[in-house]
């Protein structure tokens, strides 16, 4: 995983409509990167939800939210319209930006063992630096410790 300080690395996703979006497009804006598991999943909706109900805390402060998984473009569509997520969904099937900030890892449930995205939250500064890392987030308080963090309320 990334640490404090390391230049954020850049990508190109397509959103939930289908238009490519990199990370490079929000250089000099304060951004909110997150991973997540999967769509639809109940931590990974409550959390999408969170960060809904945050977005114009986020947004009146010029803090762009993105979240990543690896859910196809058209799973992202129906997450957004379901939850009226307001925020960029990226769509990253081939692991591209999950690997490069190293949230691909070994993952235990229930004495099983596999591989998968580690919820994590990265903040990257307005110059393309990560300013914090967030490994292991709790879906119901992610966006709100971002708030804190931040001092946006």
């Amino acid at each position: 995983m990334l640490n404090i300080g390391d230049k954020a690395p850049d990508f190109t996703l397509r959103d939930k409509d289908g238009r490519t979006v990199s990370l490079s497009d929000f250089k000099g804006r304060k951004v909110v990167l997150y991973f997540y598991p999967k769509d639809n999943t109940p931590g990974c909706s409550r959390q999408a939800c969170a960060f809904a109900g945050a977005y114009d805390i986020f947004s009146d402060n010029g803090v762009v939210v993105i979240g990543v998984s690896k859910d196809s473009e058209a799973s992202h569509q129906k997450f957004a319209e379901k939850y009226e997520l307001p925020f960029i969904l990226l769509s990253d099937p081939e692991k591209e930006a999950i690997q490069a900030y190293g949230v691909w890892q070994e993952k235990k449930n229930y004495g099983k063992v596999s591989m998968g995205v580690v919820r994590s939250t990265f903040i990257i500064d307005e110059g393309g630096l990560i300013e914090k890392v967030m490994p292991k987030v709790k879906p119901d308080t992610n966006a709100e410790e971002i708030i804190d963090y931040l001092g946006l309320k």
